[in-house]
């Protein structure tokens, strides 16, 4: 198994298709942004909120979701929310991230009696990724062709549960406006709302907004029930992507495929646990996730890993070595290697790198396709001839960092 360097991992192109802005803010920016806000946080040093809050293990994935509540408190300030989405996309490029995917739910952040609607929160968000995206593309190593150039897109996430307080401004005044409406129609209701207004930002202002994804409790909340919502987005060429088999066995992912169009999987994990698998009518759990697995690999549904937080979030996986990215190599599955959350999950997209390549046997051809991923399977906010261009200088840069390090 050959071993990689930090210098080389941090060096060679990447990109990063799961990441969720409200998980990803720096902790002494959090800490300032509550200062200015005015939001009580638990602690107000960096080492206190590690210790109580942003800790390197967590319990279970409640405790692990715990922290988003004092994030996306300080997010409903525009100041701040474009803070964060500048400060993320600089972290990104100072680790040697050439694209990224920012995801999360603007109707988490929508305050509209305080004035801010889902487009001033868009507005806000691409600001600062648009602003740093143009100070690194016009610096010396890309504008000579030494470096490839960054670039972005937006994920817009509609939430697969909501209650009718405690969520978002957005979220108790809509259960207030539709008081006799049945719960599920309500969340529903809100999920085709965000999709309508991300493709009429897109197509009227030109707005990045190049996929959705569905987040949130998944258990009891299955992809079908949104089956209405992501045909809207097929229907108007909105890509696609879904938490599934992260807290829910295998037939989450099954349906995200054919209920919800899904062109890539948000974790994908527990679809190799045939203990997960809760469908009475599925007698013979192995053949299902053969089967699956063999589907996904063939029609190269790109399966977004992230393992950090599968570590964090699930107690069962006591060792690296037990994670089921195993099986979805074994399986030739198309995956790509993420953060998730990079403040929630103390991490970045090169000791996920680190940790995939420590501990699992992957030679040089097989990173090289790993690296292509991420930017082939990409919803890259331009043409597909386009999105290969920008994958082809990408891959050209990892031979030259490679042919540095002396692989090839």
């Amino acid at each position: 198994m050959p071993r990689y360097s930090a210098e080389f991992i941090k060096e060679m192109p990447k990109s990063d298709l799961h990441l969720h802005l409200d998980g990803s803010l720096r902790l002494q920016s959090l800490i300032e942004m509550a200062k200015r806000t005015g939001t009580k946080l638990p602690a107000d040093t960096v080492e206190g909120l590690k210790q109580l809050v942003f800790k390197d293990k967590y319990h279970n994935l409640g405790e692990y979701l715990h922290c988003f509540q004092y994030t996306c408190a300080v997010l409903r300030d525009m100041e701040n929310l474009e803070r964060a989405a500048y400060e993320l996309a600089i972290d990104n490029q100072l680790e040697g991230v050439n694209y990224i995917e920012v995801r999360f739910a603007p109707q988490l952040l929508i305050d509209l009696p305080n004035g801010i609607d889902f487009d001033r929160v868009m507005h806000a968000v691409n600001n600062g990724l648009k602003r740093a995206m143009q100070e690194y593309n016009r610096s010396e190593p890309v504008l000579s062709g030494l470096k490839p150039p960054f670039a972005y897109g937006i994920i817009n996430c509609a939430m697969r549960m909501f209650g009718d307080k405690g969520f978002s401004p957005y979220y108790t005044n809509l259960f207030q406006l539709m008081r006799d409406f049945a719960p599920m129609d309500v969340i529903k209701l809100a999920a085709m709302e965000l999709v309508r207004a991300s493709v009429r930002l897109r197509d009227e202002e030109g707005m990045p907004i190049v996929g959705l994804d569905l987040a949130g409790q998944e258990s009891g909340y299955p992809a079908s029930k949104f089956k209405e919502v992501y045909e809207y987005a097929h229907q108007h060429f909105l890509l696609k992507t879904l938490h599934a088999g992260e807290a829910y066995g295998a037939e989450s992912v099954f349906e995200a495929i054919t209920e919800c169009y899904a062109d890539r999987i948000g974790h994908g994990y527990s679809m190799f646990i045939p203990e997960m698998i809760s469908d009475g009518d599925i007698q013979d759990k192995a053949a299902y996730i053969r089967n699956l697995a063999s589907y996904i690999a063939d029609k190269r549904i790109a399966i977004e890993v992230c393992l950090t937080s599968n570590l964090q979030t699930n107690p069962a996986i006591t060792d690296i070595k037990q994670h089921k990215f195993k099986d979805m190599l074994e399986s030739r599955i198309a995956t790509v290697i993420c953060t998730d959350n990079r403040l929630v999950s103390n991490t970045t997209v090169s000791k996920e790198y680190q940790l995939a390549l420590d501990n699992f046997d992957i030679p040089l051809k097989r990173l090289k396709d790993m690296v292509a991923y991420g930017f082939k399977k990409s919803f890259f906010p331009g043409t597909y001839v386009e999105k290969r261009e920008y994958a082809k200088q990408c891959l050209e840069y990892f031979d030259r960092v490679a042919k540095k390090y002396e692989f090839i």
